[in-house]
């Protein structure tokens, strides 16, 4: 098999992990604070380790790795049936692997995918244990219809942070220099973060999240790598800055202060880094 064609299937494979991210961290955060929530955002974390992964694969064989996200399955109004959505995530992910195992004649990615493959059996075990915990439970969707300004402001920062989380992480993937992809990934860890509390926040206070992202900036040269980051950076800083005068909400007033540090934070790591160069 050609190097172009497994670079394509691995950047499917990419996809899938992406959706699965998303529609695993819709479903914890309308659950609200709670112990299944939290294994849900493991397994979360567990899939996002396979995207870097597979994306570190694809960007050695000389690919760009593919941050398009796949389908998600979001229906249901009772978490039991969020779960089996999961499941057939889960259901999705390990045809596919197993698919492009058979396939693939690189040993060294055809072992990485057997390893990705060995978690989401278990995760299908996870979530199907789920379906019958959140029923005894009683779990609700805790998401609720309020629209206002408040929620304008955190939908608005949820957009930034997820666009900048894929960003970053690309961006990590293209740097030319250890320390730059280094310090790009703990920034987009850093951003992730961000749209952790903002989603949770949105829930505690009656709105509904909105996990979309805008478009994402994709120079090839290092040096507008950085700029375009540095730019984002300033615009929403002053941005965070902005809303967290305007919101009368104390909690979420200190919660948007707490972000544009972080945010004024990273501009200046990225005028660092811009030295190394």
């Amino acid at each position: 098999m050609k190097k172009a064609e497994i670079i394509s299937l691995l950047n499917k494979d990419i996809e899938g992990e992406h959706a699965a991210i998303i529609q695993y961290l819709i479903h914890a955060y309308a659950m609200g604070e709670g112990e299944l929530a939290c294994e849900i955002e493991a397994i979360a974390r567990e899939e996002m380790r396979h995207l870097d992964w597979l994306a570190e694969a694809v960007t050695v064989m000389g690919g760009i790795p593919s941050f398009t996200r796949g389908n998600m399955r979001l229906s249901g109004n009772e978490v039991s049936e969020w779960m089996k959505n999961d499941i057939l995530a889960e259901e999705d992910a390990i045809t596919m692997y197993k698919d492009h195992i058979k396939i693939i004649n690189n040993i060294r990615i055809r072992r990485l995918l057997e390893r990705i493959l060995s978690d989401e059996e278990s995760h299908h075990d996870d979530f199907t244990g789920f379906v019958k915990e959140a029923s005894e439970a009683g779990l609700k969707d805790l998401r609720g219809p309020r629209s206002d300004k408040l929620t304008e402001v955190l939908n608005w920062g949820i957009e930034h942070e997820y666009t900048v989380i894929i960003q970053y992480l690309l961006h990590s993937y293209l740097a030319p220099n250890e320390e730059m992809r280094k310090e790009m990934q703990d920034q987009a860890i850093n951003e992730m973060q961000h749209l952790g509390w903002l989603a949770e926040k949105m829930v505690s206070r009656g709105g509904n999240p909105r996990i979309e992202h805008s478009k994402i900036d994709r120079p090839r040269k290092p040096e507008r790598m950085l700029d375009a980051d540095i730019k984002i950076e300033r615009k929403v800083a002053r941005e965070y800055d902005r809303a967290s005068k305007e919101v009368e909400d104390p909690k979420v007033k200190k919660l948007l202060t707490r972000i544009r540090d972080h945010e004024i934070y990273h501009i200046k790591v990225f005028n660092e880094l811009k030295k190394t160069l």
